[in-house]
C-alpha cells in the first residue's frame, strides 16, 4: 500500500521542515517545494493526496498557484497564512482552496485538518487509507465499481455518476473539486431537506463545526452554483432557506 503522499510549498525552508518533520511522524510521504513554479513541477511528474500551500509567496502567490494547480488536479489544497480576515479567507476558497489555516498553528490543528481532508479525498476517490487514523467508517457508503454498474442520478440538466464521482451537464463534464461534489451529492441524495451550515459542514468535512466555517460553506455554494447553475444569482437547483441552511429542490 503506498503511503499518503503530501506537497509542502512555502518559501521559509523552517516551516517546509517543521511541517515535514510533524507530517512525517504521522507516516505521511512529504516532498516539498519552495515556490508556485516548483510545486507545478512537482504536480507534473506525481500525484499528491493533499497539497498544504502557502499564500504570501514570491513570484507566484498562493492564490494564483491554486489556480494553476486546479487546472491539473482535485487533490485537497490547505492555505496556510498569516493573514485571517475573512476577505482573505473568501479569496482563497474563491480560488479553489478547500481550507484555510491562519499562522502560527498548532501541531494538532495541522494534523488533525491535514487528516480530514485526505480522509474524504480518499473516500470519494475510492482509495485504501494509508493508516487506521484514516480508515473511513463501515457506514460510509462503498465505492460502487465502474462501468454497468454506474449509478447516475438524473437532478435538473444534470447527471451525477456515483461510481466516478464526476458530474455532465449535456455530455460535458464539470470540474469540481472534491468539497464541491460532496456538497452537491449531499443535497441532491437528501433533496427537500435543509441542511443547517453546520449539518453540512460536519458532514462534508468530517470534523466539529467551528466559529467562521459559515463564510466557508457560503463560498463553496457560491462557487459551486457557478459551475452548476444557469444563472448562479437566482438558483433553482440549491436553493438558500434563510435563517436555516441550504437544500436542493
Amino acid at each position: 500500500m503506498e503511503p499518503v503522499s503530501i506537497l509542502v510549498v512555502d518559501d521559509n525552508p523552517e516551516i517546509r521542515e517543521i511541517i515535514q518533520i510533524l507530517l512525517q511522524g504521522e507516516g505521511f510521504s512529504i516532498e516539498q517545494a519552495k515556490n508556485g513554479m516548483e510545486a507545478l513541477q512537482a504536480l507534473a511528474g506525481q500525484a499528491f493526496d493533499l497539497i498544504i500551500l502557502d499564500i504570501m509567496m514570491p513570484g507566484m502567490n498562493g492564490y494564483q498557484t491554486c489556480l494553476e494547480i486546479r487546472k491539473q488536479s482535485n487533490a485537497p489544497i490547505l492555505f496556510l497564512s498569516a493573514k485571517g480576515q475573512e476577505g482573505d479567507k473568501t479569496l482563497g476558497f474563491s480560488s479553489g482552496g478547500d481550507d484555510y489555516l491562519v499562522k502560527p498553528f498548532s501541531y494538532n490543528e495541522l494534523v488533525s485538518r491535514s487528516k480530514a481532508l485526505i480522509r474524504r479525498y480518499q473516500i470519494y476517490k475510492g482509495k485504501d487509507a494509508a493508516s487506521e487514523t484514516l480508515k473511513p467508517q463501515d457506514n460510509i457508503k462503498g465505492m460502487a465499481s465502474h462501468g454497468s454498474d454506474s449509478h447516475i442520478i438524473h437532478f435538473h440538466h444534470l447527471e451525477i455518476d456515483e461510481s466516478a464521482e464526476t458530474v455532465f451537464t449535456g455530455g460535458h463534464q464539470i470540474e469540481l473539486t472534491d468539497t464541491e461534489y460532496a456538497m452537491l451529492h449531499l443535497l441532491v441524495k437528501n433533496r427537500r431537506q435543509i441542511f443547517s451550515a453546520e449539518r453540512l459542514y460536519e458532514a462534508v468535512w468530517e470534523e466539529e463545526y467551528y466559529y467562521g466555517a459559515n463564510n466557508t460553506i457560503m463560498v463553496h455554494i457560491r462557487n459551486l452554483r457557478k459551475k452548476i447553475e444557469k444563472d448562479p444569482k437566482n438558483p433553482v437547483m440549491i436553493k438558500t432557506i434563510w435563517g436555516k441552511g441550504y437544500r436542493c429542490d
